[in-house]
């Protein structure tokens, strides 16, 4: 038996980030589901008791503090503990960047299970989904909005059951090289990198030569250097406004790392690249004049 509180919702399936259910239950010992399956994303947070989860030939011992994952469309079984039945909450989701949310908070069919020790804030969360169940623009607007709050709680505290270190080292570099990719405009240095992905300076530096073959200055300046090239390439702007374009607030040190890393001063290599440009459009042109006079 289970004493639930549920509501489900019809919504538009085009969006990025919606909910389709949500609840809270209170069990009885043995209760179980499945193994059946589900059509969207489903997150359960047990907030008291204990219990089962299986998946994928896997099973988990569950308490309190506690939760997981049941991806669309797989199989899945949970039950209670005999002794002492747990209680949960759960949300049930979907939308086109579900799927990728889900994995940068380190959440998959591989690693389904977590730890949050914010079961206060979550109730209080799928409470008030619950309480704003109308059909109406407003109520779903404030469902879905609280579905990316639920998700950022987790994001910020949960803690991903039996996940490799390889595996967060590996996220941990991709946020840092997405920090550098939107922000290398900007004079941003490698702690503000490190800051950022919340790791020391050293560990930050280890991961990229792991993962990268190269310092996390190394990266930093090849990408700013890359993106001097484009805008030398298919601009006219002054070289003191690409350097403050690439992060460089300072010209000289700017021309000082175009030079070492490309051998030329950003001048000369602008110069060559136009020289080049030129030759390959006359070469464009002398071919066009030798076909016309061959029809």
């Amino acid at each position: 038996m289970e004493k639930a509180f549920k509501l489900d919702f019809e919504n538009d399936k085009a969006g990025s980030l919606y909910v389709n259910c949500c609840g809270c239950s209170r069990t009885e010992g043995l209760h179980s589901f499945g193994p059946a399956s589900k059509p969207h994303y489903l997150i359960h947070y047990v907030l008291s008791g204990r219990g089962l989860f299986r998946f994928h030939d896997k099973e988990y011992r569950l308490e309190a503090g506690y939760g997981f994952l049941i991806q669309p469309n797989e199989l899945a079984f949970y039950q209670s503990d005999r002794e002492e039945p747990w209680s949960y909450l759960w949300v049930g989701f979907g939308g086109s960047r579900a799927g990728e949310y889900l994995s940068a908070m380190g959440l998959s069919a591989r690693h389904p299970v977590f730890s949050c020790d914010r079961d206060q804030e979550l109730y209080s969360i799928i409470k008030d989904m619950m309480e704003h169940n109308t059909f109406g623009v407003a109520d779903d607007l404030r469902r879905n909005g609280l579905l990316g709050v639920f998700l950022s709680v987790l994001a910020e505290s949960a803690g991903v059951v039996a996940r490799d270190q390889e595996d967060k080292g590996n996220q941990y570099v991709k946020k840092a090289v997405s920090f550098i990719q939107s922000n290398y405009c900007n004079p941003i240095k490698v702690t503000d990198v490190a800051d950022y992905v919340c790791i020391n300076r050293s560990y930050l530096y280890t991961l990229f030569q792991n993962y990268l073959g190269m310092s996390p200055q190394q990266f930093l300046s090849t990408f700013r250097i890359t993106k001097a090239r484009e805008l030398l390439d298919s601009t006219t702007y002054p070289i003191e406004s690409i350097a403050l374009s690439c992060g460089y607030n300072d010209a000289l040190v700017f021309t000082k790392a175009f030079r070492a890393m490309k051998g030329m001063s950003p001048s000369e290599y602008r110069r060559l690249s136009h020289r080049e440009n030129s030759r390959e459009q006359l070469h464009e042109v002398e071919h066009l004049i030798a076909q016309l006079l061959k029809e």
